[in-house]
């Protein structure tokens, strides 16, 4: 049974992995692909799971996108945008360019949009992964992992590698655990010597991402490797009322919309929450068999989401 998925139009015509000397694959994974398709994403055997990274589409996302989060984008692209499109103002005032920053605040804020805006923004390379992603039940496969990331991405400059979740793999080290935890300390290490070492970056920049920057590693934190510390936290009302009519400028409306008096009802929701009562304002217009949304809809859904905000528990963490 033939396990090749590859879909290229090199010469390989394997029909199982004894037969053709071109494939690679992940220790364990079962994923193979030909060696000629990935040489022309820079002539090099890459694991295909740094390759599936890069094809990761940050989707038709712009600033515009974002809403009530205005500081956060200017101090984002301070860091990420500045130095790769314009790296001689740095030289000139004889500053080195920030390597990365870590984007922390409670769930559904933004934090993951904010990177594919950013991504989408600058025409760079794009690798996003899920910091639990990388670990494996190998040992040493994990660190393989980052040093290829790295090296992928620096082949491929200018580059952002977004991790998400970035507390799977940088919480605080200790002397005792198990052997787990151990590989999970020296994936870490991995990727702090990657982002410190005597390797420059060049044109490769970081965006991390948690929810619980109480739990990471003081090491992973210092400047010199993520430098800039941006919380993403919850809308005040104004910020609500920007990110419902971002949510709400695709739905079909009839008579005006009191964007006002419905967040007034929506205090402590984040963006995910405003984009849930749209959807069940919309939700609420079907069942009416209605193909049009009114203002007493967005009064019902905005009800309804906080009832069911009541069950969700709060998360507390203090400023990084």
């Amino acid at each position: 049974m033939c396990i090749c998925t590859c879909t290229c139009t090199c010469t390989c015509r394997c029909t199982c992995t004894r037969r053709s000397p071109y494939l690679v694959s992940r220790t364990g994974g079962g994923v193979y692909f030909c060696v000629h398709h990935l040489a022309s994403f820079g002539g090099m055997q890459v694991d295909p799971v740094v390759f599936h990274m890069l094809n990761e589409d940050p989707g038709d996302v712009s600033y515009s996108s974002v809403g009530g989060l205005n500081e956060q984008i200017r101090e984002l692209r301070e860091v990420i945008e500045l130095p790769l499109i314009n790296p001689e103002l740095f030289q000139r005032v004889g500053i080195k360019a920030p390597k990365g920053v870590l984007l922390y605040g409670p769930p559904g804020t933004g934090k993951t949009l904010l990177a594919r805006a950013v991504a989408n923004n600058i025409d760079a390379s794009f690798l996003k992964v899920v910091a639990s992603a990388i670990v494996d039940k190998y040992i040493g496969e994990s660190a393989r992992l980052i040093r290829e990331m790295f090296g992928f991405a620096k082949d491929h400059q200018p580059c952002i590698i977004f991790m998400d979740e970035i507390d799977a793999i940088g919480g605080r080290r200790f002397s005792e655990g198990t052997s787990a935890d151990r590989e999970i300390q020296r994936t870490l290490m991995e990727l702090l010597n990657q982002l410190d070492g005597f390797d420059a970056l060049g044109k490769v920049k970081m965006i991390c991402a948690t929810n619980r920057p109480d739990v990471l590693d003081p090491a992973l934190m210092r400047p010199g490797r993520l430098d800039r510390k941006v919380e993403i936290p919850l809308p005040n009302e104004a910020g609500r009322v920007e990110v419902m009519k971002i949510h709400g400028a695709s739905i079909t409306k009839k008579g005006d919309i009191d964007y006002e008096a419905v967040v007034k009802l929506a205090d402590g929701f984040n963006a995910a929450d405003l984009r849930n009562v749209c959807t069940e304002a919309g939700m609420f217009a079907i069942r009416a068999e209605r193909d049009y949304v009114v203002e007493e809809d967005f009064m019902k859904a905005v009800r309804k989401v906080a009832e069911n905000k009541k069950l969700e528990g709060k998360l507390e963490y203090s400023k990084v």
